[in-house]
């Protein structure tokens, strides 16, 4: 194995000392930690293989290709690398399943679907609104994610699990909010324009939650699992239930960071 280059980059540093503990505790892992983390020169370098792995149909659009066009990308846009730093570090801190920080670029289909999303978005806010649609239909065949390439979504966001999740193309999700998985975050019906929920920062979404229509979810708000919301709820407070109604304001400020969706419900 060549030797490891260590960078400016505390989180990406963080990564390779963590792969590389790992590659020497299990040499079958070795190889593969060293194609996908250990080769790479840079966080952007190592997500751009690993989707293109996921992502790339040999036969329409093959990996060298995608993975040229995501690295272009990236580069473009170095809000897109400060966005999905924050990511892993959500998922890291939120996520009791994830005690290394390369576990979501290798294994968590949430995490990645995030980070094709938003390299969709760019494609779609530049003119390349086929490209991103192609995205768009690549993400949900693979990872079973279907995310709207002109969703606005912010960073340190966390889709837990994330098979099943649906946002909507007027969605807007803002910062450090945690979703898990088999929500929608959708229209009521065949209303035109501004039609999707606004999900303010410090939410948390339960497990199959289904949030339909132009409406907004305040900032802190916790949303139960299996709750169906039709109605905008406000600041700091809890909804459960089908249709949901407000049970009483939430323990925490941000119930996205604590991820403790029973508290307040049981």
């Amino acid at each position: 194995m060549e030797k490891i280059i260590m960078s400016t980059d505390v989180l990406w540093n963080t990564i390779l000392k963590e792969a590389l503990e790992d590659s020497g505790n299990d040499p079958a892992l070795s190889g593969y930690l060293y194609s996908t983390i250990l080769s790479h020169e840079s966080l952007e370098a190592a997500l751009s293989h690993q989707l293109a792995k996921k992502l790339a149909d040999e036969h329409h659009f093959p990996f060298d290709s995608f993975r040229k066009l995501l690295t272009a990308t990236l580069h473009a846009d170095k809000s897109l690398g400060d966005a999905m730093r924050k990511d892993v570090v959500a998922v890291a801190t939120r996520d009791p399943a994830c005690n290394r920080h390369y576990l979501p670029i290798l294994f968590f289909k949430g995490f990645l679907s995030l980070q094709a999303h938003r390299i969709s978005h760019h494609l779609w806010m530049n003119g390349r609104k086929l490209l991103a649609l192609y995205f768009q239909s690549r993400v949900s065949e693979v990872f079973a994610v279907d995310i709207h390439p002109a969703a606005r979504i912010g960073s340190g966001i966390l889709l837990d699990h994330a098979t099943g999740v649906v946002i909507g193309e007027t969605t807007v999700i803002e910062d450090n909010v945690s979703i898990l998985h088999a929500v929608t975050l959708g229209g009521t019906g065949k209303a035109h324009g501004d039609r999707h929920p606004k999900i303010r920062s410090g939410v948390l979404i339960g497990a199959g939650a289904k949030i339909l229509g132009n409406i907004e979810i305040g900032t802190g708000v916790k949303v139960g699992a299996g709750s169906v919301v039709l109605q905008s709820i406000p600041p700091h407070q809890t909804a459960v239930g089908n249709p949901a109604a407000v049970k009483g304001k939430t323990i925490t400020g941000q119930p996205a960071l604590d991820m403790d969706i029973a508290s307040e419900i049981l």
